[in-house]
């Protein structure tokens, strides 16, 4: 049974300015409150460091010690999803599907691109035949922009010509630029390209929408073999499986031999975050590459088209679509894509910054949730106070934490002035400081061995012998990456959701050894 507030103009709501009177003004509060409540966090520390610096100082001090302990609750956390997903890849998921009914099924796997490389799209797609899944029962949905090079359309249709006969079915669609109450980018061509998907394939050859899997990847995702097997395994034994989004765990691999070291780290540690989030399912929503079945995907109205962030507001549409009966399942099985790289250094670290600016931009999340929470009044409040407060919470974190614990620690010092500068405490805060930073950094040794255990083959042309020992020393750069491409972003973005300036979606350039020179 269709949702009521799937039926009323809130549900797609994209912006404050999308509405009018009492609820744009309300909606601006909501996307002014997270950059407020963060920017008053760190203007809160600098004044109090300079009136009452003795208890500002014990506040740092304690909050950097709630934080080494929650180091040690998220490393636990870590080593707990590393197990199980070293356990799944050593999995023989086809014996452990024999016990089930499923050739019935048919994977769909949205590829949408705008102008990356020719090999980019073909590595992606012959991750999909060197899968363990029959090929026929593997519909690829190659989703084109119209308002692409036209080099990239003329190649798209020579890979398009190359690969069609692999597979059960092969669409090739072109997303048509200007389209009323859109944003160009991943949501709405995805969302043009299903539809027209659905109709072209599914509703044609009478394939049943219960039977089809969707998995909405980035071009450059790579599947591992035994992916699909995995996935529709754990759609067969879930106890909702058509209210339920599974995700992988997102590892960056595919060109890690090239990439630098902050590039290295910064994608690493949006892979650790991932794996922590798979041990708490209740506080886990969708990221970039993920599935869903076709029949709750459709019955929630495919991803929003007027967005940046589709990838996390897909599970947002789909709670507040079922009235709160929602969630997503964790897959302990990675999908490999690219980490950021450019021709030069400064660049990569450009683009490094933007991503996470454009992931950050997930804020954008917190007004929308907020308001269909006040307007669906079938979610139950415990559940909407939940939610609000998981949401809230990390994107204040996201914003603050690392500034407080690596830069806040020396406002007391620089602003108490002269009578304080001469308390114990003020010659004791930066040790105290450091040597929890340290102790804190202790759990980078399981960081180590993680990033190690997921490293593919050296490829054979690199030359750089030292290039993994280097990864076992860049970790001594989280300090520094935490800061500028965590904390910074992540306050950009928030301030400018704040003031109005809304942002546009940014294509990470995609840029592999031998690539774009």
């Amino acid at each position: 049974m269709e949702s009521d507030y799937k039926k009323t103009k809130y549900y797609r709501v994209g912006r404050a300015t999308d509405l009018e009177g009492s609820e744009y003004k309300l909606y601006r509060c909501l996307e002014i409150l997270p950059g407020a409540v963060s920017w008053l966090t760190l203007i809160l520390l600098a004044v109090l460091s300079y009136f009452i610096p003795f208890y500002c100082a014990i506040g740092i001090i304690a909050f950097d010690f709630y934080w080494f302990l929650k180091t040690i609750y998220f490393s636990l956390y870590l080593r707990a999803s590393w197990k199980k997903i070293q356990i799944n890849l050593e999995t023989d998921w086809r014996e452990r599907l024999s016990r089930f009914k499923y050739t019935h099924i048919h994977q769909m796997v949205i590829l949408p691109f705008y102008n990356e490389d020719r090999e980019i799209i073909e590595k992606s797609l012959d991750s999909l035949i060197n899968s363990d899944w029959n090929h026929k029962k593997i519909i690829v949905v190659l989703a084109g922009e119209e308002r692409a090079k036209d080099d990239t359309k003329k190649m798209a249709e020579e890979v398009v010509e190359k690969y069609a006969k692999k597979f059960g079915h092969f669409v090739y669609t072109i997303h048509p630029a200007g389209q009323p109450d859109e944003m160009p980018g991943k949501g709405s061509n995805i969302a043009y390209a299903i539809e027209k998907t659905r109709i072209d394939v599914l509703d044609k050859n009478g394939i049943a929408y219960e039977d089809v899997l969707v998995s909405a990847f980035d071009i450059d995702t790579i599947v591992y073999p035994g992916y699909f097997l995995c996935l529709t395994w754990n759609f067969l034994i879930s106890e909702h499986p058509y209210r339920t989004s599974f995700q992988p765990v997102p590892v960056f691999n595919n060109n890690i031999w090239e990439s630098p070291a902050i590039s290295r780290v910064v994608a690493s540690s949006g892979s650790f975050w991932q794996m922590m989030q798979q041990e708490r399912p209740e506080k886990l929503a969708t990221f970039s590459s993920h599935s869903v079945c076709f029949k709750t995907i459709y019955d929630a109205g495919f991803w929003q088209k007027n967005i940046v962030s589709e990838d996390s507001r897909i599970f947002w549409n789909s709670l507040l679509a079922f009235d709160g009966d929602y969630r997503t399942t964790p897959i302990y099985y990675p999908v490999s894509m690219d980490g950021n790289l450019a021709p030069t250094l400064w660049q990569t670290a450009v683009n490094v910054y933007k991503q996470q600016r454009r992931w950050a931009w997930g804020a954008e999340n917190f007004p929308y949730i907020v308001f269909g929470f006040i307007k669906n009044k079938k979610i139950p409040f415990w559940r909407k106070f939940y939610l609000t407060s998981v949401v809230f919470e990390g994107l204040w974190s996201w914003s603050t934490n690392s500034l407080i614990i690596f830069v806040s620690g020396w406002l007391p010092i620089i602003l108490g002035g002269s009578a304080f500068s001469y308390t114990v405490i003020s010659y004791n805060l930066p040790v105290i400081i450091r040597d929890m930073a340290i102790f804190s950094m202790l759990g980078l040794f399981l960081a180590v061995l993680v990033s190690m255990s997921f490293l593919p083959p050296k490829p054979a042309d690199h030359k750089n012998r030292f290039t993994k020992m280097f990864m076992v020393f860049q970790w001594v750069l989280v300090p520094f990456t935490v800061i500028v491409f965590g904390s910074i972003p992540a306050l950009d973005a928030q301030t400018r959701l704040m003031f109005g300036k809304y942002m546009g979606f940014w294509v990470t350039p995609k840029h592999r050894a031998g690539l774009n020179k």
